[in-house]
Formats: structure tokens, C-alpha cells, sequence
């Protein structure tokens, strides 16, 4: 963790090189099992769907293979979904509420759609609880063609080769106290750039793209969400995360100017969740809760919509 004020990796004012990068990833440690916590899991759901490795992180292909759950009896007259999971490793709830639905959920939606699944994006990220992955990159910002991003280029690689329409597009994120205390501080030094604090929301929102807001379709999704868990309010200036609100729980991003997981495909429905794992008012459970009712949210709104 750090201070507010300072880093302990690089000097103030100047980007990092590879020698700050280097630093940064002596420094890390891992802290939790992918093996025991997420394929364990992805496993189990093999007699039901059909489960793929799509690629492996170069730092480790055996520790980190990229796996995909994809529904069988593919119907190429059925509209697809996407969910990805984890594309922030550190964002556990993301990965788990992933699981979670496959394995409660999907199933009774497999009349209306073809559903494909990426639960852990960012497998190294979640055993070290990190933000980016080991070259201090953001996948979440790497979203575009020959991304240095590992991560994000296994993920649209696979996504060109299953070549199918995406009508919906749910990615799972969380915004955590570590954000402020740690990320967007190693953000700032690694730019070369000066901190400036902003506030954790203390609940649920969505991110919805600027470009195409779909405003509806997000209502749909914080309308599920509030009957598990509690909604963020807007900050005194009327943000979330120093962006203007544009509805209760809702704020809208250029995703693709950003290079975000949430704009690689031309879906016509698309969110971000951001679930808030350290408020007191919730659970661990809560928070799988919260991200499998934004997906079965969406899912039952678009279903409405295409009757």
C-alpha cells in the first residue's frame, strides 16, 4: 500500500522505464490459487457445457492456462453473450459471480441464447491481486489490435475465431478500497503523473458506453441489482468516480477510445459492473450475489425485448 501523496517505486515526474517495471514486479507476491480457486471450479462444469483453453500467459503456461465455457448445442440462429470475468484479476466477485451464474443460471437461458464464457481473464492478476498484469499493463485499457497485452489479445483472438455476432456484453468488474489506496497511485507514478485522490463509491453501479448509452438496458440491470445489494449514490458533485451520473447507479465512458474489455465487440447491449466488496454493508456472497443478478437482470431484459 501506499500513502496518498507518494510511491515507493520511480521518481516523481518521470514515466517509468523497465527498471521501475522490473521493481514493480519483484515486489509482487502471490496470495491466492487459480488452480484451487477457479479451475477447480470451470472443471466441475465440464459435463455441462463445453469447456476450452483459449491461450496461457507467457509468464507461466502451465500455471495460467485461458479457459472459455461455452454452451453446447451451438445454434448459429440464436443471438450469442459474452461474459468475461476477472479481466482485473484482483476483482474477485467478478470471477466468482461468473462461475456462479454458469453453474445456477445459465442453463435456463440456453433457449434463448448461445452463452460463452471468460470467468478469469487475468489468472496472474488474481494470484497476486493485481490490477495489471506483469509488465505493469492494464489489460482493461489494452482492448485494441496488437495489444501488448497478453490477456486482452487471447481474449479478442478467441472471440475472432468463434466469428459469431455478439448481441450482449457483460463484463464484471469491482471497485475496491485498494483502487484509491494502491492502483490509481501506481497508475499515476508509473505515467509520471501527479495523484489526485478521488472517493470509492460505497455500493453497485454500471458503466455504459457514451456513444451508445442504452439507458433502459442499464436501468433493467441496477433495478435486479438493488434487490441484492445496495446501489452507490452519486457523489456532492453528482459523480461516480469523477463522472457525471446519468441515472441513479448508471454513468456512461468512451469505451472505445479507452480500449475497454466492454468495447471489443459491436454488441447492442453492453455493461460494466462494479460491485463494492469493502463496504460493511455486504458480504463476500453478497457481492457473487450482486454480479449474477446484473447478468440474469440483462438477460431477462433483452429477452423482453426481442418477444
Amino acid at each position: 500500500m501506499t500513502s496518498a501523496n507518494s510511491y515507493p517505486i520511480g521518481t516523481p515526474g518521470q514515466p517509468w522505464g523497465e527498471a521501475e517495471k522490473a521493481e514493480w514486479l519483484a515486489q509482487t507476491t502471490i496470495k491466492r490459487s487459480y488452480q484451487a480457486d477457479v479451475i477447480t471450479k470451470i472443471d466441475a462444469l465440464r459435463p455441462r457445457f463445453d469447456v476450452f483453453q483459449y491461450g496461457a500467459l507467457s509468464i507461466d503456461p502451465a500455471k495460467y492456462p485461458l479457459f472459455a465455457i461455452k454452451s453446447q448445442n451451438w445454434d448459429e440462429q440464436k443471438p450469442t453473450v459474452l461474459i468475461t470475468g476477472g479481466v482485473h484479476g484482483y476483482e474477485t466477485s467478478g470471477v466468482h459471480g461468473a462461475l456462479q451464474f454458469v453453474d445456477a443460471h445459465a442453463e435456463r437461458y440456453l433457449d434463448a441464447f448461445n452463452l460463452i464464457v471468460a470467468p478469469c481473464v487475468s489468472p496472474w492478476g488474481y494470484e497476486t491481486i493485481n490490477r495489471w498484469n506483469p509488465i505493469a499493463i492494464d489489460p482493461n485499457r489494452s482492448f485494441y489490435p496488437d495489444s501488448p497485452s497478453e490477456e486482452a489479445a487471447s481474449l479478442m483472438a478467441m472471440m475472432d475465431e468463434l466469428d459469431t455476432p455478439i448481441l450482449v456484453h457483460i463484463d464484471l468488474h469491482e471497485t475496491t478500497d485498494t483502487d484509491e489506496l494502491e492502483f490509481r497511485p501506481a497508475l499515476a507514478a508509473r505515467d509520471g503523473k501527479p495523484y489526485e485522490p478521488d472517493t470509492v463509491p460505497d455500493g453497485f453501479y454500471t458503466v455504459g458506453d457514451t456513444e451508445y448509452p442504452n439507458d433502459a438496458f442499464q436501468t433493467a440491470i441496477i433495478n435486479a441489482v438493488r434487490e441484492v445489494t445496495h446501489i452507490a449514490p452519486a457523489d456532492a458533485n453528482g459523480n461516480i468516480i469523477g463522472c457525471p451520473i446519468t441515472q441513479e447507479g448508471v454513468i456512461n465512458y468512451p469505451l472505445k477510445s479507452l480500449s475497454l474489455c466492454n468495447s471489443m465487440t459491436d454488441c447492442a447491449y453492453g455493461t460494466t459492473t462494479e460491485v463494492y466488496p469493502d463496504s460493511d454493508k455486504v458480504t463476500d456472497a453478497e457481492c457473487n450475489d450482486a454480479q449474477v443478478a446484473a447478468i440474469t437482470g440483462a438477460l431477462d431484459y433483452v429477452i423482453e425485448q426481442q418477444k
